[in-house]
This record gives C-alpha cells, sequence and structure tokens, in this order.
C-alpha cells in the first residue's frame, strides 16, 4: 500500500470572502427589462396597480364582485413583483433546481384566467353598482378596460412562456447565455 506523503499543500478560505462575492453579484440585469418578458411583466405591473387603485378608491367592500376582482389583482399584482425581481437580479439562475420556465407558463396561464373571471365579474357590475356618470361608475368602468389589458398582457406571457418552455426558437447553449428568458 503506498504511503500517504508527508507534505500536503491545502488552501482555505475566509467566509468573509464568498459572501461578498455573493453580495457583490447581486446587479439588476437591464437584459432583462428590455426582453419580451420583462416588458410584458412592467405591464402588468403598472395596469394591474391601475385595477387594484381604481377598485380601492370606490368603496367596493359593499359589493363582494369587487371583493373578487380585488383579490386577483393584488395577489397577481404582488406574485408578478416577486418574479419580477427574481428575473431581474438573476436570483432564477442561483435556484436552478427549479423549472422557472413551467413555473412562469403554470403562472401566467392561471393568471390569465384569474383575470378573465375578474375581468367579466368586474364589467358585469359596473351598471348594478353605481350610477351612470357618477364618480364610482367611471373608476368601475376604468378598472374593467384595465383588467382586459392585463388579461391580455398576462395572455402574451403565457404565450411567450409557453414558447420558452417548448424551448422554440432557441437551443440549449442560447438558452443559458440568455438566462432564460426571450
Amino acid at each position: 500500500m503506498a504511503e500517504f506523503p508527508s507534505k500536503v499543500s491545502t488552501r482555505t478560505s475566509s467566509p468573509a470572502q464568498g459572501a461578498g462575492a455573493s453580495v457583490s453579484a447581486l446587479r439588476p440585469d437591464l437584459g432583462f427589462v428590455r426582453s419580451i418578458l420583462g416588458v410584458l411583466m412592467l405591464l402588468q405591473l403598472v395596469l394591474g396597480l391601475l385595477v387594484w387603485a381604481l377598485i380601492a378608491d370606490t368603496p367596493y367592500h359593499l359589493y363582494p364582485a369587487y371583493g373578487w376582482v380585488m383579490f386577483v389583482a393584488v395577489f397577481l399584482w404582488l406574485v408578478t413583483i416577486v418574479f419580477f425581481v427574481l428575473y431581474l437580479f438573476q436570483l432564477h439562475l442561483k435556484l436552478y433546481m427549479v423549472p422557472w420556465p413551467l413555473v412562469l407558463l403554470i403562472f401566467n396561464v392561471t393568471a390569465t384566467v384569474l383575470y378573465v373571471t375578474a375581468f367579466i365579474t368586474c364589467s358585469a357590475a359596473v351598471d348594478q353598482t353605481s350610477l351612470k356618470g357618477s364618480r364610482p361608475y367611471n373608476q368601475r368602468a376604468a378598472a374593467s378596460f384595465f383588467a382586459s389589458l392585463v388579461m391580455i398582457a398576462y395572455g402574451a406571457s403565457a404565450f411567450f412562456s409557453f414558447q420558452a418552455w417548448r424551448g422554440v426558437g432557441s437551443n440549449a447553449a442560447t438558452s443559458q447565455v440568455a438566462g432564460g428568458y426571450a
């Protein structure tokens, strides 16, 4: 049996060096903001904010239909913020064990379906809950319009997420370099 060498060369590193490297690597990826997914997420955030802000400024608590619209708008707005931050700071690359294209596909399809129900609910309740020409009527009608736009934006995101999940238009090398978004 071979003898164990008497002199062994080892290298050590301090934990401070590793921690500093991970913090400095947390930089925004402006390429994501210019991508289709980034632009659609920003659009969803702005329009979603308009939906729930317009409804929140009316006495929505008196009508259960608007409670559903508020739940959908605020919940999906918050989840979209989480996904936007994950992709903006490339945190999705650090959580490599999660199948992000599939997660985004499921989220966007679910968000589209929920916004379809919120749009229909909000649009159907406008005439029944306020007088034409009044301020609440105008706000609820505007919220219905913006809900339809957010629904379309989530539908477009679902389409592009499906393409990313299937790998349409890219290969393994370009999807790794591009960070997983188009």
